[in-house]
């Protein structure tokens, strides 16, 4: 059985205070990166093989690379905490049970890019979750782990917590950097990219709440550890947050490149239902197209999912068995998105709201014939020409659920009713 880094302290009682995580050698890995050269951090972490954990997978320590080395340059460190796609909820599970860890690996990477400001971008609706980070970041402030000259090294910094409002958008990085700045949130052309020009104009990184955590395990654990956990090119310990119908939902820290079958039936307790056997599985957030009992096998990490036509995403797996309508699993993820669009480009803005037209009509017993022809052709006048992810996502998860189960939605467009009924 693996050892545990990222949920190591969920369910213990008084996890979230700075007495128990630094009784359990909480700030240590901190304390140790403050006497390594910055550029020796960088490389650690690039060595460890750590890959983003928010959903594109980019080497995380080539993107601090990128930050510049000019001293005399304001830097910012923002970490993504606006866990906001449905089935996703494993960032929460750090924020509120084991905030100080998050805090820890923000600070080691705040000092390896030269960062002397964060902030953590909360959804807003986590009220609980950013009452407990401001209470682990007084005190970490009050034990001289955040502030000026901290344990004496010369290194000075402040961490900051922003709320948002509940805008899903504010996931993608640079809509996050205009909402902290205080403008209406959405995406930023590209380039300039924020390690050049982000929050305020200035060198940023931002980094998703599990990326960070995993950081000071590689400090006190050696790249070389990470590394030889899991895939060669996606190594390391993930999270991934089961929902649906399996016996066991929740968190589960294993691995990456735990299978589906491993995970479902293993650690999960199998299907809920007897006699509802597996339809289908999303493995990486609704964005992630879904896959069928022939992948169970499947490795559930970056280019294995990649290599089966999905993605790995935020590893949300969520699990359908054969009660479930897929066309109507379709018409709610699409709806999802539509009212999600922040509306600054057309092909998002039109094109999302007239996929889940025609889905609801189709799930409501009154599709027409060439629905499927006019949702694969709207499907195309999407994908790839957004401004940002959230139209391909839309789209990618349709695609996903008409190419394994485009019978389905032709029984319902046929008979006006469902199949799986």
């Amino acid at each position: 059985m693996m050892e545990k880094v990222l949920l190591k302290n969920l369910g213990k009682a008084g996890s979230h205070t700075i007495a128990n995580y630094v009784a359990g050698g909480g700030y240590g890995a901190f304390s140790t990166a403050l006497k390594m050269k910055p550029d020796n951090i960088i490389q650690m972490v690039k060595d460890s093989g750590l890959r983003g954990r928010g959903g594109a997978g980019f080497s995380t320590g080539l993107k601090w690379s990128f930050i510049p080395k000019d001293p005399t340059l304001q830097k910012y460190l923002c970490c993504n905490a606006d866990e906001g796609e449905p089935g996703t909820f494993k960032d929460r599970g750090i924020i509120d049970h084991d905030p100080h860890l998050l805090i820890e690996g923000m600070v080691i990477s705040s000092y390896a890019i030269g960062a002397s400001k964060s902030y953590i971008y909360i959804r807003g609706e986590f009220v609980f979750g950013a009452e407990r980070l401001q209470q682990a970041i007084d005190e970490a402030y009050a034990k001289g782990f955040l502030g000026k000259n901290i344990q004496g090294s010369g290194f000075d910094h402040d961490m900051y917590i922003h709320r948002g409002f509940g805008a899903y958008i504010c996931g993608e990085e640079t809509a996050l950097l205009e909402s902290i700045e205080g403008y209406r949130a959405q995406p930023r052309k590209k380039p300039p990219f924020p390690a050049l020009a982000g929050l305020y104009g200035k060198p940023t990184v931002i980094n998703n709440v599990e990326t960070l955590s995993c950081i000071p395990a590689i400090i006190e654990k050696g790249p070389e550890w990470f590394s030889k956990m899991g895939p060669e090119k996606s190594p390391g310990p993930k999270i991934y947050g089961v929902s649906g119908h399996v016996k066991k939902p929740g968190l589960y820290e294993l691995p990456m490149g735990t299978t589906a079958k491993d995970l479902i039936y293993n650690h999960c307790g199998g299907m809920l239902r007897d006699g509802k056997p597996l339809k289908a599985f999303i493995p990486g957030g609704v964005s992630a197209p879904m896959l069928t009992p022939k992948d169970i096998d499947t490795a559930l990490d970056f280019d294995s999912l990649a290599a089966k036509g999905s993605m790995l995403g935020s590893g949300a797996v969520i699990v359908m068995d054969s009660s479930t309508c897929i066309v109507k699993m379709s018409y709610i993820i699409n709806r999802f998105f539509s009212h999600e669009s922040c509306g600054k480009c057309t092909p998002c803005r039109d094109g999302t709201p007239w996929l889940t037209k025609v889905l609801k009509r189709i799930e409501h017993g009154e599709g027409r014939p060439g629905d499927l022809d006019l949702l694969d052709g709207i499907c195309n006048n999407i994908f790839g020409r957004t401004f940002c992810p959230l139209g391909d996502g839309a789209v990618m998860a349709l695609r996903g659920a008409l190419n394994n189960f485009r019978e389905e939605f032709q029984y319902h467009i046929d008979h006006k009713r469902c199949m799986a009924s």
